[in-house]
């Protein structure tokens, strides 16, 4: 029993760790974006403006009614699809750990279930961990921002540069540092740019 005590108390804490990882890079990633939006009086996804088409009124002040689209391009241009990017990969994130979570937690869960549950809240920790990693080795090659998506068997990244285009250089060098942090070979990686 104290065996299964110590193997539980480990998962736990590992959840916790994971979590409170989360939700400081979940805070700090939304506080970046805002920062930015504000500073270029940008919109960031999820701001009630994109989703109403109205600014946030204040109370006595009338508006008018904005019927017009969002204009998708000038959200996912720039600062702000990596920003939105890393906002909705969290969210994913979250949505998933904490399903693990239920399950590992469950009452009556067999073994096997459980041990399942807790690979699969080690592998996400994993990927932010190796994602958040090449982010920064690829910003500090001189990008000027970059998002990784990883899964078990691949990763993509969305890089940044000033022509909108890499270099087959580029790409090498990115590659490189995918590989090396990943594991994975170079068929297993997909690396474009921003837009």
């Amino acid at each position: 029993m104290s065996m299964r005590f110590r193997r539980n108390a480990v998962v736990v804490t590992m959840a916790l760790l994971v979590c409170a990882a989360v939700a400081l890079n979940w805070k700090y990633s939304g506080e970046e974006a805002l920062d930015q939006a504000q500073e270029a009086d940008a919109k960031i996804l999820g701001e009630s403006t994109l989703v109403s088409g109205q600014e946030d009124l204040g109370e006595g002040e009338e508006g008018t009614e904005d019927t017009g689209a969002v204009d998708e391009t000038s959200v996912y241009a720039g600062d702000d699809y990596f920003a939105s990017a890393r906002l909705t990969r969290q969210q994913a994130r979250d949505s998933a750990l904490s399903l693990l979570q239920e399950a590992a937690e469950q009452e009556g869960a067999d073994a096997e279930a459980v041990g399942a549950a807790s690979e699969g809240i080690q592998a996400l920790a994993a990927y932010t961990m190796a994602e958040a990693q090449i982010e920064n080795l690829v910003t500090a090659k001189g990008y000027a921002d970059c998002v990784a998506f990883m899964n078990d068997e691949s990763i993509s990244i969305v890089v940044s540069t000033d022509s909108g285009s890499l270099t087959e250089e580029d790409v090498a060098k990115i590659q490189d540092i995918a590989m090396t942090e990943t594991g994975y070979s170079a068929s297993g990686i997909k690396i474009m740019a921003a837009n």
